[in-house]
């Protein structure tokens, strides 16, 4: 697993509130685009805490998978919660990977921060074109999450807003091609692709998709146990 998913989003609001969004899963699997359900599994008193997960591609057809978390580990300044993750579906584009969240509070609310990595399910001439999807939805759901907290907007609701600006921007381009010359049926396909989202619709071009440091580049994942 020597490359990694890096993605930094800050985050005007509460550090509980960002917390328990993140932490409890009937809210978590609300804005993160990447699951579909996640489900603790009872933990013992003194034991880390186990999960499911599921990601539904079709109806009737789900990729499921495991994991370990250690929850709540408060450190100088923040937070971190470190995690486990596995599948043996053969359908899984992830087949094992491990990483952490951390939560960095600043003047202006919490900088919140992921690095993962993890081994491909279907080799690395498939990955090299999931990887950039999956570190776009990370960041898109960042997004949403940020979005959720700073104004209000649920994340249901977030995903119809960006669903109906995708399609107002392909309409656009389709029209243009179709009416108007080749020049300027480019130019508005241009704009349509460039011109960024509304404030009011997730955009993973708002995070940071790069570590800020070496240190933070070079950082171990977790020492967890694998699931």
């Amino acid at each position: 697993m020597g490359r990694f998913v890096y993605v930094e989003c800050l985050i005007r609001a509460d550090m509980g509130a960002l917390w328990e969004r993140t932490q409890r899963p009937e809210l978590h699997q609300r804005w993160d685009l990447r699951f579909t359900d996640i489900d603790y599994v009872p933990r013992a008193d003194d034991g880390p805490q186990h999960f499911r997960y599921a990601f539904r591609v079709l109806p009737g057809l789900v990729i499921t998978g495991d994991g370990v978390t250690t929850g709540d580990r408060h450190d100088i300044g923040g937070r971190t919660s470190a995690l486990r993750f596995a599948s043996d579906h053969p359908l899984s584009l992830i087949r094992s990977g491990s990483g952490y969240w951390r939560y960095v509070p600043t003047d202006d609310g919490v900088r919140f921060i992921t690095r993962y990595g993890y081994r491909p399910g279907w080799g690395k001439a498939v990955d090299a074109m999931f990887r950039p999807l999956i570190g776009w939805a990370t960041a898109w759901s960042f997004d949403r999450l940020r979005l959720w907290l700073e104004t209000g907007r649920t994340p249901e609701r977030s995903l119809w807003q960006a669903l109906a600006e995708l399609c107002l921007r392909t309409l656009a381009t389709a029209v243009a091609v179709a009416i108007t010359p080749a020049v300027i049926a480019c130019l508005i396909g241009a704009a349509a692709i460039l011109l960024p989202p509304l404030p009011s619709t997730p955009a993973a071009r708002r995070c940071r998709r790069r570590p800020p440091d070496r240190q933070a580049a070079k950082a171990p994942l977790t020492h967890l146990e694998t699931p």
